[in-house]
């Protein structure tokens, strides 16, 4: 009996250390993420508000699946595609003015719905594809597109009518007027006079195109020709007379080819790639169609305020300077959108440069097709910012009335949110502050704005309700980290996926009001074997930068620090993003590690550093045309703090970090030697002139014309400083920072002679690793290059 009762002892101990953690090993944390446990994702309302779906995986299948609740019904349930394709989503209607129709696109098809009794009506049953539905002709029609034309479904008779005849390539020549020679006139009149079967002939001809040209003429749709040029973002007005478009042409550049050397195929394989900085970008313009007028407007950009401003960089050019005063152009400019005004008496429109020095809003008057100045944001360095956007992706914008705009600004160094009054042109400020607002929604009556914003805290991210004039929000949201919040159709509620530093992302639901309690939905984020350890609450701290500015830093103290006292600093990556914040962090394999390393007595550091997301604009910029400057200086005082105020041995500080983070640890080494003793760069950019055009011209320029700030901000020109134990870490196929990277870097650091370095590729990894064994094998080294060094 007593040897039985001893085996299941012995068994029962064995099951609960398969499912417990008793010690953080990198083989354990790297593993396929789901044994963390599973969290939801992807909130999504139907459009009734009955409904919530979203993404769920707490079987720990081999992929997500939709779930779903109901406000009878809390408890998630599998959604059936049956259910979903009967389902019209939230984010997949427009609404007519009064609220009580409103239109969808479903499998290429496009519906109307009554929206007090949802009876459905299906307008279009077509092979070709159907999109984009939308109220218009004052509510009495429906617009939609259909192979890049606008088309209009009369609610009253049925009648479909094409809008629009955009046709790609150019109009046909035109025919010439006759200019036979005297000599061929006399020819075909003898011809004529001589042949009884010819006059007859053209005797039929001319009285049959007579007859043709009495007839009632159908009236023509004017054909728009594109040219090489491709059409997107077609907009109408809410009256129907007024068509906006805009058009792109591409122009060629060289592209990259990235070869993949392990294949099913056997063969070596070439992965079509992205084009370099500084590669000839496209053209754009705008067009406005008066359909009634039948005349077509170009959008002229030359009364633009600005236009001609010459980049304050240049200066550092004094030949170039010279030559750009004398003769200054038109820059390049980006149409991100057109926002017609719900009478259409305007449309706002909003442009970029392309060297993203300034972003306009523009009033666009339509009956003569020109543009007044609603609002300027110009940036020496680069616009951007939460609800501001670039690029070709527009802001956060949109009407409250026929007169008044809302869109959001950095203009005080933080984003904020204003309206411009478009027939008085006053600007008003309806939200301020140092802190950011992230997002804005404008509630269906337009009488509220609802905000996510970090005014509690850089590192919080909460919801709230705010008066459309202004004034004192009320916060929706209670708990301490970050909600990132949906709200229902009928503004009744609000679900969000919630997490905490040291607690993955779960769901609830409550009412939309201040102090509303919180019923939380799922329990599946964090498993059984996760949740037996116990997982630190990083300390938030901020660190003074030696321009006197606090840097936000998330710090991990070991329980047990190892006689050595040896820390290690984390670059997170992205550059622009947030780390140091107080939700479940996406880099949650290295937040695992961390802890791994505290347990092994480092004191680990993780901070967001100059460029880093949450902070406002100057923080944004503050790494302009000198990747490697502040960013990398904060990183420098970063360690000088851990040896004043947390004892660590100077001697004895390592650095990581992938892709941003891998650049900043080259730079740390190659430039600061002795600062730290060892550091793994992770995919990281070795020289700025290699990487994408969209990011990195922001932040350099270009190449071609600010070289200086390529050569200062490439770690490959500093590699001759290399001192300290560097490892290199990259995907072979990676399609973002190219393994090309980390070659030429390899070359020069074998033509330098350095000898303290190594380089790991991995064939079959992108820039994002997928497989756990990559995974492992890369934090083994990580692991075992700073306890070889810093202990």
């Amino acid at each position: 009996m007593r040897i039985l009762l001893l085996a299941l002892i012995c068994s029962t101990n064995i099951a609960l250390s398969q499912n417990t953690l008793q010690k953080l090993t990198v083989e354990k944390i790297m593993r396929d993420p789901k044994w963390i446990g599973s969290s939801p994702s992807s909130l999504n309302w139907s459009n009734d508000g009955k409904t919530l779906f979203f993404s769920w995986n707490p079987d720990q299948s081999m992929s997500d699946s939709i779930y779903f609740i109901t406000k009878e019904n809390s408890t998630p349930q599998k959604s059936t595609y049956e259910q979903r394709q009967s389902t019209v989503m939230q984010n997949n209607v427009e609404y007519n003015t009064a609220n009580t129709a409103y239109t969808f696109s479903k499998d290429g098809d496009i519906w109307m719905a009554d929206a007090k009794t949802a009876k459905q009506r299906r307008i279009t049953q077509t092979f070709e594809f159907e999109s984009s539905p939308k109220f218009s002709f004052n509510d009495t029609k429906i617009v939609f597109t259909r192979s890049q034309n606008l088309y209009a479904w009369d609610i009253a008779t049925g009648l479909t009518t094409q809008l629009t005849n955009f046709q790609r390539g150019m109009a046909a020549p035109r025919i010439r007027r006759d200019t036979s020679t005297v000599q061929e006139k006399w020819l075909r009149e003898d011809q004529l006079r001589n042949f009884e079967v010819l006059r007859s002939r053209k005797q039929k001809k001319d009285a049959n195109d007579s007859m043709i040209n009495a007839l009632p003429k159908r009236k023509e749709l004017r054909t728009i020709y594109t040219e090489d040029k491709n059409l997107f973002g077609l907009t109408i007005s809410p009256d129907g007379r007024f068509i906006t478009g805009r058009l792109l042409r591409n122009l060629p550049g060289k592209n990259t080819i990235i070869p993949s050397f392990v294949t099913e195929s056997g063969f070596t394989e070439d992965i079509f790639g992205r084009t370099k900085v500084g590669t000839v970008q496209g053209t754009q313009e705008m067009f406005l169609f008066d359909t009634i007028e039948d005349t077509v407007y170009n959008i002229r950009v030359d009364s633009i305020p600005g236009i001609r401003d010459i980049p304050a960089y240049v200066k550092d050019y004094p030949k170039v300077w010279e030559e750009k005063n004398k003769k200054p152009v038109n820059r390049g400019v980006n149409f991100l959108s057109a926002s017609w005004s719900p009478k259409g008496n305007y449309a706002i429109v909003d442009l970029r440069s392309h060297d993203y020095k300034d972003r306009w809003l523009m009033i666009l008057d339509p009956k003569t097709g020109k543009l007044s100045l609603a609002d300027r944001q110009h940036d020496d360095a680069w616009i951007g910012g939460p609800g501001i956007g670039g690029g070709f992706g527009g802001g956060n914008t949109g009407w409250i009335d026929d007169n008044s705009f809302w869109f959001q600004s950095e203009a005080t160094g933080y984003s904020q949110l204003y309206t411009f009054n478009a027939s008085t042109k006053e600007k008003k400020a309806i939200t301020s502050g140092n802190y950011e607002v992230q997002q804005t929604i404008l509630s269906k009556d337009k009488k509220y704005f609802y905000l996510s914003s970090n005014e509690v805290h850089p590192g919080e991210q909460q919801f709230y309700r705010l008066p459309v004039t202004g004034g004192k929000a009320e916060r929706l949201t209670s708990m301490t980290g970050a909600a990132q919040v949906s709200l229902s159709p009928d503004e009744k509620s609000i679900a969000y996926l919630y997490s905490y530093s040291n607690k993955p992302w779960e769901l609830f639901v409550q009412e939309n009001k201040p102090g509303a309690k919180a019923i939380q939905i799922t329990n599946k984020a964090a498993s059984a074997e996760f949740s037996s350890y116990a997982w630190r609450d990083p300390e938030l701290t901020t660190i003074t930068a030696r321009d006197g500015v606090p840097v936000y830093a998330r710090l991990y103290k070991p329980a047990n620090p190892h006689p050595s006292k040896p820390a290690v600093i984390f670059v997170h990556g992205a550059g622009y993003l947030q780390n140091a914040h107080k939700w479940w962090s996406s880099y949650f394999r290295e937040y695992m590690f961390h802890n791994l390393l505290a347990d092994a007595g480092y004191t680990v550091l993780d901070i967001d550093y100059r460029g880093s997301a949450g902070y406002g604009r100057d923080w944004r910029t503050g790494i302009y045309r000198f990747m490697g400057g502040k960013d990398l200086s904060d990183h420098l005082d970063a360690a000088k703090w851990l040896t004043e105020k947390q004892g660590v041995d100077p001697k004895r500080i390592g650095i990581y970090g992938g892709s941003y983070g891998g650049f900043i640890t080259l730079m740390a080494l190659f430039t600061s030697p002795g600062t730290f003793k060892a550091g793994a760069a992770l995919r990281p950019v070795t020289d700025w002139a290699q990487y994408n055009h969209g990011y990195t011209a922001n932040i350099l320029n270009e190449p071609a014309t600010d070289s200086i700030a390529y050569r200062k901000s490439s770690p490959f020109y500093y590699a001759a400083g290399l001192q300290d134990h560097l490892l290199i870490c990259h995907g072979m196929v990676d399609v973002n920072v190219h393994y090309q990277d980390a070659v030429k870097l390899a070359q020069r650091l074998i033509e330098l002679g350095k000898d303290n370095w190594e380089l790991a590729g991995y064939p079959m990894e992108d820039h994002g690793f997928v497989e756990p064994s990559s995974w492992t094998d890369e934090y083994k080294r990580i692991l075992k290059l700073f306890e070889t060094n810093l202990k």
